[in-house]
């Protein structure tokens, strides 16, 4: 059976913009940097055997203040650079009802079904409580990359670390452990 690591795009992959302690997606392709930890990491969960898919909310599309078009060519620039294998992106805002937008896991569950794997042998790895609980509510291990932003934690998960890299050593380790 195949495993997947979901991961959230921003503040994993690549960069975010600070503005009062709280995280904002780059706002063009020109502006993405991809963290320096993340290409190690990549290779390290790809030679692994493990899946990977970006499971991202990006509602600034709903907003009216970004594009569909310039979120999926950023997704476009970092599928390039990185051997990912999926993306599923949310685009709407806390107002909307649907159910991908995290904390609830449709992201994570139309991909698991999409690559043909379970979510319950998967792991997520975000770097905001909504990520994590997502991750927790699709049945998920869960690896908390803590950047220090000044808003709510996540009060509960697997693994807390410091980068991408920290993340896939410690997923990459469980799956060797059987556990």
């Amino acid at each position: 059976m195949r495993q997947a690591v979901f991961l959230d795009r921003d503040g994993v992959l690549n960069e975010v913009l600070l503005r009062e302690g709280k995280p904002y997606p780059p706002a063009e392709p020109s502006g993405v940097r991809i963290l320096p930890d993340v290409p190690e990491a990549v290779r390290l969960l790809n030679d692994a055997g493990f899946l990977l898919a970006v499971v991202t909310n990006q509602p600034d599309v709903a907003r009216g203040t970004q594009t569909q078009t310039v979120v999926e060519s950023i997704n476009d620039l970092l599928r390039s650079q990185l051997s990912l294998d999926r993306f599923e992106v949310c685009y709407h805002d806390e107002m909307d009802t649907c159910d991908c937008r995290k904390p609830k896991p449709g992201l994570i569950l139309r991909s698991a079904k999409a690559l043909g794997v379970e979510p319950t042998d998967c792991f997520m790895v975000g770097d905001r409580w909504r990520d994590i609980d997502a991750g927790i509510a699709a049945g998920c291990r869960t690896v908390w990359i803590d950047r220090g932003y000044l808003e709510k934690q996540p009060a509960k998960f697997d693994y807390r670390c410091a980068n991408l890299l920290d993340a896939a050593k410690w997923i990459v380790q469980q799956q060797k452990s059987g556990e």
